[in-house]
């Protein structure tokens, strides 16, 4: 008997084909869930499961351009806490209360937060390594020690203003930690814990670890070596001058590579509260903008040589003290005049009325059109953090005053900076090139060079000639003028001082001063160029000439043998004047007899070191020049 018809017959096939293919779906899915999709699924599952205790990887190391760190890194561990794996809250406070010596209440309330896993922050934050191992030898349930990093300087606050510093979580608040914090930065490491929603551990689960990447390693084109030099220097002129604050800058003219950097006062980058916002957010040699007083003469001098319009020793200029133009009354710094004096003598006297006529032979235009030539009136591109632009005449109140006020480096507005930029393409042969403070980027781990900082060329200015010409004007500026305490004997140094009288609100203050002084070496080849500036000195006469010109004639002495740079035979002797300590070369001992030695009447004194029959070493060595009460020291030969 047939008892299922046909239909029924049909609709049983379809529903048994659909069985299977269900149950084929269901094992592709299945297949598909334990091995196509298994690691993106185990992934998203560890995920939900995952407590993570940081280790953070090492911010970028910052060195000098010969690799010795100025910043690194210092550990730091920091405490967290798992509250489901300890109900005792109560007793953790108290173990962490007692090692870290801090308020046990806000510990607790950190403990009683509601959530899977508590950073004990700020009391358990960069705690000691010693503090961290006490705690861990409690072996205290649900605590447990992250890896954390503070910065650390070896050398205190030695270039603070330009390094700046990192907040509570080693992020770049200021300076180079700011500008360059991305590739400073790098990114953490961490052991992941695996729990339930209750904080319980998984038992199919094994903990992991989660790799990091350190920060990449920032190179200066800083020496350190010069860059302890010119602080000790600038610390020095600020006691010895009971000044408000100081700065200085050293770099290689022939490329624009800075080799020291210094502002003062100057402040610890690991305890920056401690001082007022002020100091660390002001690193004076780009920030600080100011009228230039004398050093600006330099590019008038450059200008009126270029363009042809003055032969510095043929041609003379008379001074009264004073010139006019357009009624006004511009005064030299020598009220009775320097008289009749030729050109290179404007030079060394830093005449003004002088070179208001080299202004005004460059003419209006033509002087204008140099100064933003030689970058005045924009930021260098040094890409130091915090710089300023500068404050210049626009060509349409460019008057004759302006033109004459701004040819002696009055009126205007400039920062060190531009002033470094602009002198070192005068003494270079001409070529403008663009500042910079960041010699390279490289991997720690690989050595790859990140980026690679060269010298940027940014225009040729004057000529080698005109660069000659002036060279040789700054060194008789040193050797005969304004300049003569910033000479060294041997190591040729040129430079022009600087006085410039401050402004507030638009009136010049009453003896209230900037001096300051650049000067390079050697004149006839140069290897460092200097300037250093001194805000208001109380404490003695304010002049560049006095303050600011022995600092750069130290800071260049000391950097010689760092720079290799050798004394020269070929030297203008200094010009004496009264007041001046008289000076002499010191004669050749080496092979004398002591009793021949003693019948010469030397202006020096002579200390004797040993006996014997003959000098074999003479401190200082021959035909240096000193001072006629200084010290030989003369050792025999036995």
């Amino acid at each position: 008997m047939k008892w299922v018809s046909n239909n029924s017959k049909k609709r049983l096939t379809w529903i048994a084909i659909a069985f299977v293919l269900f149950g084929v779906a269901i094992f592709v899915k299945l297949v598909s869930l334990q091995l196509v999709q298994y690691n993106e699924l185990s992934t998203l599952a560890k995920q939900s499961w995952d407590r993570e205790i940081t280790f953070k990887s090492e911010r970028g190391k910052i060195v000098d351009r010969n690799g010795e760190v100025i910043v690194s890194n210092e550990l730091a561990p920091t405490l967290y806490f798992m509250p489901s794996q300890n109900k005792d809250k109560e007793q953790v406070a108290d173990a962490i209360a007692d090692v870290l010596n801090k308020d046990r209440t806000a510990i607790l309330k950190k403990l009683e937060q509601r959530i899977s896993i508590v950073k004990i922050a700020p009391e358990g934050k960069n705690i000691t390594y010693e503090q961290a191992v006490t705690i861990q030898q409690k072996q205290i349930p649900g605590l447990y020690t992250g890896v954390d990093y503070v910065r650390h300087y070896p050398n205190g606050n030695l270039l603070a203003r330009l390094l700046g510093f990192t907040g509570v979580d080693n992020q770049g608040l200021a300076g180079i930690e700011y500008e360059y914090d991305k590739l400073l930065t790098g990114s953490d490491a961490a052991v992941r814990l695996f729990t339930d929603a209750k904080g319980i551990a998984l038992d199919h689960a094994d903990d992991e670890w989660k790799d990091g990447k350190e920060g990449a390693t920032l190179q200066l084109t800083v020496n350190l070596e010069i860059q302890k030099n010119v602080e000790r220097a600038l610390s020095e002129a600020m006691l010895k001058n009971d000044a408000d604050q100081a700065l200085a800058i050293a770099m290689n003219p022939k490329t624009g590579e800075i080799l020291a950097l210094a502002s003062y006062p100057t402040y610890d980058p690991a305890n920056f509260a401690e001082v007022e916002p002020a100091v660390y957010n002001r690193n004076l040699p780009v920030f600080m903008s100011y009228e230039p007083g004398s050093t600006f003469k330099i590019i008038t001098l450059s200008a009126a040589l270029e363009e042809g319009v003055v032969d510095l020793e043929k041609e003379h200029f008379y001074d009264p003290g004073y010139t006019m133009v357009e009624g006004a009354r511009l005064r030299c710094w020598n009220r009775s005049g320097h008289k009749d004096q030729t050109f290179l003598e404007v030079v060394q006297n830093s005449c003004n009325p002088g070179f208001v006529e080299l202004g005004q032979r460059v003419g209006a235009t033509k002087l204008l059109e140099y100064i933003h030539r030689f970058g005045f009136g924009k930021k260098t591109g040094s890409n130091i953090a915090g710089e300023s632009s500068g404050i210049l005449f626009s060509k349409e109140n460019f008057g004759p005053v302006e033109h004459a006020t701004t040819s002696f480096g009055q009126g205007i507005s400039v920062t060190p900076i531009q002033q470094m930029q602009a002198v070192a393409a005068v003494i270079n042969g001409g070529t403008l090139y663009q500042p910079y403070v960041i010699s390279k980027v490289v991997d720690p781990n690989t050595n790859e060079v990140l980026i690679q900082n060269e010298p940027i060329v940014k225009d040729q200015v004057v000529s080698e000639k005109t660069s000659s010409i002036v060279r040789d004007a700054l060194e008789s500026v040193v050797a005969n003028g304004s300049g003569r305490q910033a000479y060294r004997d041997g190591l040729r140094i040129a430079g022009k001082t600087g006085t410039a009288q401050k402004v507030e609100n638009g009136r010049y203050k009453d003896g209230d001063y900037i001096v300051s002084f650049i000067g390079f070496a050697p004149a006839n080849d140069p290897e460092i160029l200097v300037y250093v500036a001194i805000d208001h000195p109380k404490s003695s006469l304010q002049f560049g000439s006095v303050i600011a010109a022995p600092v750069v004639g130290q800071i260049i002495e000391d950097a010689a043998p760092i720079l290799n740079i050798e004394k020269q035979q070929e030297q203008l002797d200094r010009k004496y004047v009264w007041g001046d300590k008289l000076t002499t070369r010191v004669t050749n001992f080496v092979g004398q007899s002591p009793e021949k030695i003693v019948t010469y009447l030397y202006p020096y004194k002579i200390e004797w070191h040993g006996t014997g029959s003959k000098v074999v070493e003479q401190i200082p060595i021959a035909n240096s020049l000193i001072h006629e009460d200084d010290v030989i020291h003369l050792y025999l030969d036995d």
